[in-house]
């Protein structure tokens, strides 16, 4: 039964990253740490990392930490949310800087209609290059209409 709870609590958690990251992305992102952002939507490429990549790590601590609680003293329901978030922050990166940004060229020719979906969605929110107007700030959630454009 334990077991199960385990699941449900990284399922869930995985699940709930797409609000905290549509919300963090809409925010804070083109909010206050607008600074570290800006570098992704006006990008230069005159080396391999952006500001940007800093969210990387910023995102990371709170699984660190629940992973470190979720160990002491013994194995507890606190080490699977730190599990969804990072299978989230995986699924992201595979998205967002493979798929999307193309920073590695392991998925550039795909035919799946919900991949191209985010792709199209994804560049629409790039299509505004300041912090304001922005649209589509989810990753895995995107709305339909950018996946019906491939039938």
């Amino acid at each position: 039964m334990l077991i199960l709870i385990y699941i449900i609590a990284t399922i869930a958690t995985f699940i709930s990253m797409e609000a905290v990251t549509w919300l963090t992305h809409k925010y804070i992102m083109h909010g206050v740490l607008w600074f570290l952002h800006k570098d992704h939507h006006q990008p230069k490429y005159t080396h391999p990392f952006e500001k940007n990549d800093a969210f990387f790590v910023i995102f990371a601590i709170p699984s660190i930490l629940l992973f470190y609680f979720g160990l002491a003293p013994n194995l507890n329901i606190l080490f699977f949310i730190g599990l969804g978030i990072l299978c989230y922050g995986i699924a992201y990166f595979l998205i967002h800087d493979v798929l999307i940004h193309q920073r590695f060229k392991w998925f550039k020719d795909t035919k799946n209609k919900f991949l191209l979906g985010l792709r199209k969605a994804h560049k629409i929110h790039h299509k505004h290059l300041g912090k304001e107007d922005g649209e589509c700030f989810g990753m895995l959630y995107v709305p339909k209409k950018y996946h019906n454009q491939y039938k």
